[in-house]
């Protein structure tokens, strides 16, 4: 697939309505995190909105989505890209588990490779994961800000920001239109 594939992809309505929604969910995280010390949230992005999972007031969260909206339509464009994104990890993951199984013999199919073999080759194999990790900080982010966010969110709005309790976890459903 060429780059103009990925370009046409990613500017698929749906597609494109999804990264905007995630590119708002990050700027509400980075807005609820300067309002409350020691917050531990989780989000998740998707065609309708975002929903953030933990304990914060609800007119928190619209207020903080209603202000990480400002921003990102003033240009706010680093807001876009969250350090605790699963797309970090799903990077890091990725190249970690590369590197390994490529430091061990990748897809080898001698069976001539003895097991002691194999485990000499384990300090390499943890080299090349951790170098994996080490990589994944700037290639999650340039993921983030090209890939999976969209921060020119358009005429996008907040319509609703609704509260429930799943499995005693405090759960904020913010829908979005636009």
């Amino acid at each position: 697939m060429n780059r103009s594939h990925v370009l046409q992809l990613l500017d698929l309505s749906f597609v494109s309505r999804v990264r905007r929604n995630h590119a708002l969910e990050h700027a509400t995280m980075h807005v609820l995190s300067e309002r409350y010390r020691n917050l531990k949230l989780v989000g998740r992005s998707s065609l309708w909105g975002f929903y953030m999972y933990g304990s914060v007031p609800t007119e928190g969260v619209l207020a903080a989505a209603q202000e990480a909206l400002r921003r990102l339509k003033t240009g706010q464009r680093r807001m876009a890209v969250h350090p605790n994104c699963g797309s970090n990890l799903a990077v890091a993951g990725v190249l970690a588990g590369l590197g390994a199984f490529l430091a061990l013999g990748g897809g080898s199919t001698s069976r001539d490779r003895s097991l002691v073999e194999r485990l000499s080759r384990l300090p390499l194999a943890f080299a090349a994961a951790t170098l994996g990790i080490v990589l994944a900080q700037p290639l999650g982010t340039a993921l983030q800000a090209h890939v999976t966010t969209q921060p020119d969110v358009g005429d996008l709005r907040i319509v609703s920001v609704t509260q429930e309790r799943k499995a005693g976890v405090l759960v904020h459903c913010i829908r979005t239109e636009g």
